[in-house]
């Protein structure tokens, strides 16, 4: 075994990430405070070849160093669109025919691994304290939850996007 050099992993160009046929999955950042949650984000929606992020309220936009710092490049990759609320992009979304889900942690909520996503998805995250905004949820589809098992029952918004997304792009591939 050796690991794979730069050149061997195929990587897409901007123009060819552009050009390429997306996920039906958009990212909504529900007020996140950090830049670097907001640049792993991109990131990983970069990794998933995913829709777009929605970055709502005061969640930090590009461009700027910090967010950069973790998007590696990702923003200017990934198409991304501001609203000044996060039911304003939920509601546009939904006008577009996206079924929209918050991650959180609810009564009547889905369990992660039992989600099967059907045709355009749209995935809430929320504040990295308070969670997605309680007047979003009634405007969603549903609610999905990660399991968690131990303590905190709490993750990082950027480590909960990753494994949601991951999941949610697991079930797309045939």
């Amino acid at each position: 075994m050796r690991k794979l050099k730069t050149v061997e992993l195929g990587r897409k160009s901007v123009e060819e990430f552009r050009q390429s046929e997306k996920l039906p999955v958009t990212v909504v950042l529900d007020n996140v405070r950090s830049m670097h949650n907001v640049g792993s984000v991109f990131r990983t929606a970069d990794a998933f070849l995913l829709g777009g992020v929605c970055l709502c309220g005061y969640t930090p936009r590009p461009p700027h160093r910090d967010i950069q710092k973790t998007a590696l490049g990702a923003t200017e990759s990934v198409d991304w669109s501001y609203y000044e609320t996060t039911e304003e992009a939920v509601k546009a979304l939904r006008a577009q025919g996206y079924r929209v889900w918050a991650v959180e942690q609810t009564t009547n909520s889905t369990a992660l691994q039992d989600f099967e996503p059907k045709g355009p998805t749209a995935v809430v995250f929320g504040n990295e304290v308070d969670g997605v905004t309680s007047s979003v949820l009634p405007l969603c589809d549903g609610v999905l939850e990660i399991p968690q098992w131990g303590t905190k029952h709490s993750l990082n918004v950027s480590v909960a996007a990753g494994i949601v997304l991951w999941e949610i792009r697991r079930s797309f591939i045939v």
